[in-house]
């Protein structure tokens, strides 16, 4: 142990003349603590919210979706479509149809999309691990099913037992022009067989069809919307959306799962350091006390001081003295906060001991707590850039004015 380390030790732990310097430190300790166990705990909580909202967001949208760069739909027998089959990183995908549509249920109508998909459709996704009602069935025999979301399912109104079909109506792509309104839609009837619920703007805008019932509703069954995709367990994302952008060319985009809610997801990000940056400043605020207590102990230590600066210690060695004992108030409180933080998250994974309002609207009974390496350590480390940076200035402005001062 160094001579400076050595000396703020001895007047951490030493007690002082004064006892308020003790009451003052002991404040700085706590109000440090507070703060760094503030920052653990929400930055938890958001990244708990951001996990249910990232399982909820992969049982709807697929590891990679592929579109057309330009405009709305591509043919499906496109010959660089049809090299999908020879890409090995593929386990399999499937063919969809999106358009927006009118529902009519009984006498509620809604506007929505109609997604039509083929077969291979849970081999990609697992939309029917989401079923809150009925069952995901598109298909019967000749019959075909719709899977609806919750919240288009809410504002028609559809019955539990899903007794009567829905009414799909979509604008002809070539009516003629007629006198009669009823020339210019196609419609077609299809029963609910199930309600899934995903996340409040997907629920709401979704109804799942049969690929050939939307395409005969659209009179058009040679155009895909989009065609998703799932990959073989181990497969490097990147490596392989890469590879399949190449052998499609420039004429198609292939999405991840983070491109295709980009917006949602920066949104949700910036929020989570939004938080960060306010509970930092109030950290600021807190390393006044810190800078408050430094400011007594030198005042109080100021025959210590001369003492030094006789023995031959320069300004910079005694500055240093005190920097250190910065630095331990800020350790301790950051080692405290972090402590505090993680065992109250861990309470909170165990127990849910803080329960959401209202929680049996939720997917989740108690506020969701999802524990970061990466985060402890940026709220630990941001913690002692405080405390060295208040105690630094302080300590070089209070010490320079003592040090020529006789005892």
């Amino acid at each position: 142990m160094n001579f400076p380390t050595y000396i703020a030790t001895r007047y951490l732990f030493a007690k002082k003349s004064h006892n308020a310097i003790n009451i003052i430190s002991a404040i700085s300790v706590v109000c440090i603590t507070i703060g760094t166990m503030a920052l653990v705990i929400v930055l938890s909580v958001f990244n708990g919210f951001d996990d249910i909202i990232r399982k909820q967001f992969n049982s709807f949208d697929p590891q990679l979706r592929i579109t057309v760069a330009e405009g709305k739909t591509f043919p499906n027998n496109s010959p660089k479509i049809r090299q999908l089959s020879s890409i090995s990183e593929i386990q399999a995908f499937s063919k969809t149809v999106e358009e927006n549509v009118l529902l009519k249920y009984g006498e509620k109508q809604y506007i929505a999309t109609i997604k039509g998909v083929d077969e291979n459709y849970l081999k990609v996704n697992t939309v029917d691990t989401a079923i809150i009602d009925g069952e995901f069935k598109l298909k019967d025999g000749n019959t075909s099913f719709a899977v609806i979301g919750q919240g288009v399912g809410y504002f028609l109104q559809v019955g539990l037992q899903f007794v009567n079909p829905i009414v799909v109506y979509v604008l002809r792509k070539d009516a003629p022009i007629s006198a009669n309104p009823q020339n210019a839609v196609n419609q077609k009837y299809i029963y609910p067989s199930g309600v899934f619920g995903v996340e409040a703007e997907t629920d709401a805008k979704y109804i799942i069809v049969p690929l050939d019932f939307a395409q005969s509703l659209l009179e058009d069954t040679v155009s895909l919307t989009a065609i998703e995709l799932r990959l073989k367990d181990g497969v490097d994302m990147k490596h392989a959306k890469e590879k399949i952008q190449q052998a499609l060319g420039s004429q198609f985009l292939v999405k991840d799962r983070y491109e295709q809610k980009e917006l949602f997801y920066r949104i949700m990000k910036y929020e989570k350091w939004a938080i960060f940056f306010i509970l930092s400043f109030i950290l600021i605020i807190a390393s006044f006390n810190v800078i408050g207590s430094l400011a007594v102990l030198i005042i109080e230590k100021r025959k210590d001081i001369a003492i030094m600066s006789s023995m031959g210690a320069d300004e910079k060695l005694i500055r240093h003295v005190f920097q250190v004992e910065g630095l331990y108030i800020s350790l301790s409180g950051a080692v405290f906060g972090v402590i505090l933080g993680l065992i109250i998250c861990w309470a909170q994974i165990q127990f849910g001991l803080l329960q959401l309002s209202g929680s049996g609207s939720f997917i989740i009974d108690a506020y969701p707590v999802s524990i970061r390496l990466v985060d402890i350590l940026f709220v630990f480390f941001t913690v002692l850039a405080i405390g060295f940076i208040a105690s630094r200035y302080t300590v070089k402005v209070i010490v320079k004015r003592y040090l020529t001062k006789n005892p």
